[in-house]
């Protein structure tokens, strides 16, 4: 890795900091020469501080350290991108990122999708709401319209329309994040699932 300390004439990179798992950023940190080669050694995150002028190991009084897994240089090799696995919080004021964030695994809209359900199932409007409706039945009504859209997508499968096929699979995939907020779970819990199998 062919990094440039030089170019601001300060010998410092920053250092982005990116949960491996959930994407998140993190923090911004600041490394030098000798910080990048201790982290690559110790497999633990090591800045330069600049108020401290100084090495500093992130966690090395809270014990919240940052597990190295990968590092990549960018373009204009002046700027680390730094995969960790975080040892609880990662803010000094106790927070999971330096931006006073959750750092929840993100699915993008269907992290958003997920939030929905879960609110209009709290909410029980059943008379505008109907995920809300569907869920007062119970969950074998639930699961049964999973089993529908299941058997509603896999003939579209079998059909050339790809529409429909996209259609009867958004149906489904939909009524599958209903069924797993019945059972308690969320696409978080399928992830885990499927991580443990690739062992």
């Amino acid at each position: 890795m062919n990094i440039d300390f030089n170019k601001n004439n300060d010998g410092l990179v920053p250092a982005i900091i990116q949960d491996a798992t959930t994407k998140n950023v993190l923090m911004l940190g600041y490394m030098n020469e000798e910080a990048f080669t201790k982290t690559q050694e110790t497999k633990i995150v090591t800045f330069f501080s600049r108020t401290k002028d100084r090495l500093w190991t992130k966690g090395e009084e809270s014990g919240n350290v940052l597990h190295l897994v990968d590092m990549k240089l960018d373009c204009d090799n002046d700027t680390l991108l730094i995969s960790v696995n975080p040892k609880g919080p990662t803010c000094h004021k106790g927070s999971d990122t330096c931006w006073n964030e959750k750092n929840n695994a993100n699915y993008g809209f269907f992290s958003t999708l997920e939030n929905v359900i879960a609110a209009r199932i709290a909410n029980k409007n059943t008379k505008k709401s109907y995920v809300a409706s569907l869920f007062a039945k119970g969950i074998n009504k639930v699961a049964q319209k999973v089993g529908e859209e299941a058997v509603e997508t896999v003939i579209e499968a079998m059909d050339t329309n790809d529409e429909l096929f996209l259609y009867e699979s958004a149906d489904l995939l939909f009524h599958y994040l209903m069924l797993l907020q019945a059972k308690g779970f969320t696409l978080k819990d399928i992830e885990a699932e499927l991580m443990k199998r690739q062992k």
